[in-house]
């Protein structure tokens, strides 16, 4: 399956995988610090495991930072 992650083309071995099991496949460290986009929509946590990607979608995983205030 070709996917568009993070503005990059890549070919996944699974037809088809859920948001989940994305994570896990991309390596992605501490995916509950991850918000994750969808074809631009937000997918909430809880859908994380029901949510499937497929041929074409465009996800975008997000990392929020923290910072200080001098």
């Amino acid at each position: 399956m070709r996917l568009t992650i993070n503005g990059e083309k890549k070919e996944i071995a699974p037809e088809s995988m859920t948001v989940t099991e994305l994570l896990i496949h991309q390596g992605v460290e501490m995916p509950d610090m991850v918000s994750v986009q969808v074809n631009g929509d937000f997918i909430e946590r809880d859908a994380f495991d029901s949510k499937v990607v497929k041929e074409g979608d465009e996800v975008d995983f997000l990392y929020f930072m923290g910072g200080g205030h001098r």
